[in-house]
């Protein structure tokens, strides 16, 4: 009997999941025994297992990674449009340094979110083997592909809240309330746990290419043992290993919940796990996205860094993990992203359009020569903010050539043109000429905001540039999402260059210097496909800092932007800043950008003095705002600890 009064509870909570429940139970009781009889049944509990993990990932207004650092403006209209709901858009909230503890932002510790996914894992995996009409290997690869989502559920609360509860098995919904009551497990044995979770599962998991398509959203060998470098590699990082911030930090049972001494072996740990992943993922077919044609080798070099992040009806072989969408309407990436043009335009197309590129993210792209804008003795940054001209050939289509273009905009990286569309460079939006759309930013035109205020009642470009990062090139502004219509878009979550900087990362750190057997190369591929020298050329042939590259300390920084440029606008950022101590140097200052109300360029370009501010309200406490706080009610529930400064 408390199977079935269990059960109610279950499915309850899931009640807007497309599952099971509009099946009509036998005798009018349903339970787990009777459920799992029937392999469609047991297939339809998996499939909801996985759609739990998914909206507070594959959303770009869900995933607080998205909107919550200093990669993305947005203003007051965007916060209008946000859902009653603490879920949405809660990066936007968080960056603006309004996280609560009565009702947090992106919330996902409750028995309704990634709890309740777990214990929907357990309970998979508790009456898989009862199930009849399944193959045993076709049981075993199931229960494998529950136990590298139970460990992803793990790794979402862990790189949030820190020390979590581990839930190896459920607990009887009617024994005493204290002994649900369990406290949280020091973030060692958190990890420890995913861990074997993962290795359990890889025992099984085939990869990827050898599943059904139809399986490919579920984890395979290579995303489980991303995962698993993902877990080491935040483990060794400064936010969980050996912060002075926790040294105190004990759960109600006394026991430390962060390891107060700093383990430099963590890094070697993650940097081998990564290379482990990374033999897995290439001995299986991964490769770096590239080979793309385009008018110009510059042009072909943009394709490929565009599609690397696109997976069009599934065909990525970069991509490592891949999930579908959650709702790609409107909590879609491109359409809050694409501009929003008149509707009397010819490239008319319905999006809202009032996200947009920080000017801070614009200059952390390198120049041509893969270096930041700052260290390049051939780049005049002390005339970025002029304007200037362009004459080579070379980014013909990409930049305007022969006419005024500021400073800032040219004899860029091809990722700046890929990711990024300013003001006198192309949108490069559609096959033809024609749509190969001239960026003019100034208010009045085409990209520019027809207004003449700030104002919330419609969307708008706040700081002057365009995200073209996650949209096709291939296809026109108009009608932009019937032109995709037929495709299956799915969200790429872990990538081939994922493991690579992590391998660089992990063992910069380990090493007392880098080198070539263990760091360069890692790094170098990346930044081989993104069109630029190798990281030892640029620096000692172009740069104001020629030893900065033979150094732990400055290859850090080194591999840190690389991070930043790479995945920009890719949900990393807002977790790397964390896990590497150095939110707080960042997020507390306002976003800039250019007064789009000018418009002219002299007024535009705020009369070349530097840029302007364009959202202000920014807030980061450390080290409070590291570990994301547990709502008060569920502290008062569960009887566990507070992350310290909540």
């Amino acid at each position: 009997m408390k199977k079935i009064v269990f059960l109610i509870g279950v499915i309850a909570s899931c009640w807007s999941c497309n599952s099971y429940l509009d099946v009509v139970p036998e005798n009018d009781i349903e339970t787990i025994e009777t459920i799992f009889e029937k392999r469609e049944q047991a297939e339809q509990w998996l499939k909801d297992c996985y759609y739990r993990l998914r909206e507070p990932i594959a959303s770009v207004i869900a995933n607080p990674a998205y909107l919550g650092a200093d990669e993305v403006v947005a203003g007051e209209h965007a916060r209008r449009r946000a859902a009653t709901g603490k879920t949405n858009w809660c990066g936007l909230f968080i960056g603006d340094g309004l996280q609560m503890v009565q009702d947090p932002y992106g919330n996902i510790w409750s028995d309704q979110t990634y709890y309740l996914g777990i214990r929907y894992c357990n309970i998979f995996l508790e009456n898989i083997g009862h199930t009849y009409s399944m193959q045993e290997s076709e049981k075993a690869l199931w229960s494998a592909e529950i136990k590298a989502l139970k460990a992803h559920f793990y790794f979402e609360l862990f790189r949030r809240y820190g020390a979590i509860v581990l839930v190896p098995e459920n607990i009887d919904v009617n024994v005493e309330i204290s002994e649900m009551q369990q406290p949280r497990s020091p973030v060692d044995s958190c990890v420890n746990a995913i861990v074997r979770l993962l290795d359990e599962a890889m025992e099984v998991l085939p990869p990827m290419g050898q599943k059904e398509q139809i399986r490919w959203g579920y984890h395979s060998l290579e995303s489980a043992a991303t995962l698993k470098a993902y877990t080491l590699l935040y483990a060794a990082s400064p936010l969980f290993n050996g912060n002075p911030a926790y040294t105190n930090f004990k759960n109600k049972n006394g026991e430390l919940l962060f390891n107060p001494e700093y383990d430099k072996e963590k890094w070697r740990i993650a940097a081998e796990a990564a290379e482990e992943a990374l033999e897995i993922c290439l001995e299986n077919g991964k490769e770096f996205v590239r080979g793309n044609t385009g008018a110009t080798p510059l042009l072909a070099t943009m394709k490929d860094i565009e599609r690397s992040s696109l997976a069009q009806n599934w065909v990525n072989n970069e991509a490592i993990f891949m999930m579908r969408p959650q709702d790609p309407g409107n909590n879609g990436w491109p359409f809050w992203t694409l501009p929003y043009l008149k509707s009397t335009d010819p490239m008319y197309g319905s999006s809202a359009g009032c996200l947009s590129a920080s000017l801070n993210m614009v200059e952390m792209y390198y120049t041509e020569n893969g270096l930041p804008i700052d260290a390049d003795n051939t780049w005049n940054y002390a005339y970025r903010y002029q304007m200037s001209r362009e004459v080579n050939p070379k980014y013909r289509d990409v930049v305007a050539l022969n006419t005024n273009v500021l400073g800032l905009h040219l004899r860029r990286e091809p990722r700046f043109y890929a990711h990024v569309a300013a003001d006198q460079c192309y949108f490069r939006l559609g096959t033809t000429v024609n749509h190969n759309m001239l960026v003019e930013a100034y208010q009045g035109a085409r990209f520019g905001t027809q207004e003449e205020i700030i104002n919330s009642n419609v969307p708008q470009n706040l700081s002057g540039y365009w995200i073209k990062k996650g949209l096709y090139s291939d296809v026109p502004l108009t009608n932009y999402y019937s032109s995709v219509t037929g495709r299956e878009e799915p969200f790429v979550v872990f990538r081939l260059a994922d493991l690579y900087l992590m391998i660089a990362e992990a063992w910069n750190e380990y090493l007392d210097a880098p080198d070539e057997e263990h760091v360069y190369q890692y790094i170098d591929a990346v930044r081989e496909r993104a069109g630029i020298p190798d990281v030892v050329t640029a620096w000692t042939t172009y740069s104001n800092n020629p030893g900065k590259v033979t150094t732990q300390e400055g290859m850090r920084e080194i591999i840190h932007r690389e991070w930043d440029v790479e995945f920009a606008f890719e949900a990393r950022r807002f977790w790397n800043l964390r896990r590497w101590l150095d939110a707080e140097e960042v997020l507390n200052a306002d976003l800039l950008g250019w007064n789009i109300l000018g418009s002219d360029a002299d007024a535009f370009y705020n009369y070349y003095e530097g840029p302007v501010p364009v959202w202000t309200k920014r807030g980061f406490t450390a080290p409070r705002d590291y570990l994301f706080p547990i709502r008060s009610e569920e502290i008062l529930i569960s009887g566990c600890v507070q992350n310290p400064g909540w």
